[in-house]
Parts: C-alpha cells; sequence; structure tokens
C-alpha cells in the first residue's frame, strides 16, 4: 500500500484555522474508478481510498506508518503568508489605504 501524509490547507471559503492543525494519512487509489453503464454513476472496488486517518503530530502518521508497513510520501506543512495582519472593516475605508478604494 501507499499512502500520503500532509497538512491540509484551508480552503478559499474558509477564514480560520479550523481542519488545518492535524496531519492526515490517505491512501493513494489501487484501482482505476470505472463508471456504470446504466447508471452512469462512478464507482471503485478500492475500500482504501476511503479511508482518511488523522495525527496531532507528524511524527504519530510516520509511526502508524512504519508500524502496520505502509509506504508514505510525507509532504512539508505549509505556512501562513507572515504578513497578514488582521483588519477591521473600518480599515477599508482608511485614509491611508494604499490601493485606490473603488466600488
Amino acid at each position: 500500500m501507499r499512502a500520503r501524509i500532509y497538512k491540509p490547507a484551508r480552503n478559499a471559503m474558509q477564514s480560520g484555522l479550523a481542519k488545518t492543525k492535524e496531519w492526515v494519512l490517505d491512501f493513494a487509489p489501487a484501482t482505476a474508478r470505472e463508471i456504470d453503464p446504466l447508471m452512469g454513476w462512478t464507482s471503485s472496488d478500492d475500500t482504501q481510498r476511503q479511508v482518511r486517518l488523522r495525527f496531532d503530530t507528524r511524527e504519530a502518521a510516520e509511526a502508524y506508518a512504519r508500524e502496520h508497513g505502509i509506504d508514505v510520501d510525507v509532504q512539508p506543512a505549509q505556512g501562513r503568508k507572515p504578513n497578514i495582519r488582521p483588519r477591521g472593516y473600518g480599515e477599508n475605508f482608511a485614509s491611508d489605504r494604499k490601493g485606490a478604494w473603488t466600488h
């Protein structure tokens, strides 16, 4: 079996850091998906594709993979941009704003 260990990034609709502090172990697909000729649904015989394990640390995820004989690819964690500063709504209309504010 082959798996990937990574720290998920926040999605585009998310402003906070929820669900981005844990490390995730995902299994790589063993078989390709097939299209059902009658209904047109996609299906697969691979049940490992549905498994997603979460760990508090990268070391814990790697230890689990070693213990169960799983080959893993570890992807380094992506950090936040260092120049992000929380701003209030009123700062959108500040006079010291760098760019022009238009509708």
